[in-house]
């Protein structure tokens, strides 16, 4: 679990949280959003956290575990290439996934196919057009076109 999953969870924003535990609000959004890591932070801060969500330093020190690429620091989750698409894009992914849905309960949809090809030529453009970058073009194929790189 990362900070930010704990925070959504207590219903808790960034800025509260900067707030009520003294600690900075670029600290927080740098953690939340992977940049720092909280294994990097110092005591005082963890436990000014730790404090203020009303829990242990070992509970905060555990949150971003393998949550992020040691070497990076990128974050190993890569649901993020899923944000800011080219509404183009998202169209054809929100259709892609409907389709599948209906796919995977064991049913037909006779969309499939045209959905599938929608979203195949809506990433090439994307990523033609560096709309998107190759490695979320990738990432989205992977997930939602069943597809591997074979390159």
């Amino acid at each position: 679990m990362t900070l930010q999953t704990l925070l959504d969870n207590k219903k808790i924003t960034k800025y509260q949280l900067s707030m009520i535990s003294g600690v900075p609000k670029t600290t927080i959004l740098d953690i939340c959003s992977g940049k720092s890591s909280i294994q990097k932070c110092s005591a005082r801060t963890v436990f000014q956290i730790a404090k203020a969500l009303n829990l242990t330093m070992e509970n905060i020190m555990e949150l971003d575990d393998n949550e992020y690429n040691s070497e990076t620091g990128m974050p190993t989750d890569k649901s993020h290439f899923e944000c800011g698409l080219p509404i183009y894009v998202q169209n054809s992914l929100d259709r892609m996934k409907k389709s599948w849905k209906i796919v995977d309960s064991g049913k037909k949809d006779i969309n499939w196919d045209t959905c599938w090809c929608e979203l195949n030529a809506d990433l090439n453009s994307a990523e033609v057009e560096n709309l998107i970058s190759s490695e979320q073009a990738w990432y989205l194929r992977r997930k939602y076109l069943r597809m591997e790189n074979t390159i």
